[in-house]
């Protein structure tokens, strides 16, 4: 009788399926819906993405950025101020433009 060296389990550890995660990102999705009298009472949509802050501003999710709780409101204030100068800015632009092709003038926004 031989005995052969058993090969140990070589599994994946712990850091090795967070960083895939991370890395990947993981989506877990589900409804839950309470019925009374087949009569549709209440329905919680869940959605879950878990994925590093890379990943997320790779995908377009960055709402932590411009969340007035998480960002200092000097920050958003300073960001609002330059995105509605930005706007008149192109407003008046467009209004060139327009009065130079005799395009009736679109009016500023409110």
């Amino acid at each position: 009788m031989t005995f052969e060296p058993r090969r140990g389990y070589q599994g994946t550890n712990l850091v090795d399926i967070l960083d895939r995660i991370l890395d990947k990102g993981l989506v877990v999705a589900g409804d839950v819906r309470i019925s009374l009298a087949n009569v549709e009472l209440l329905t919680i949509r869940i959605r879950l993405l878990v994925c590093s802050i890379d990943k997320a501003e790779q995908i377009g999710l960055n709402w932590w950025r411009y969340d007035r709780y998480l960002v200092a409101q000097e920050e958003t204030e300073t960001t609002i101020a330059r995105l509605e100068q930005r706007i008149i800015e192109l407003e008046q632009q467009l209004a060139t433009r327009s009065s130079a092709a005799g395009e009736p003038p679109v009016p500023p926004s409110p």
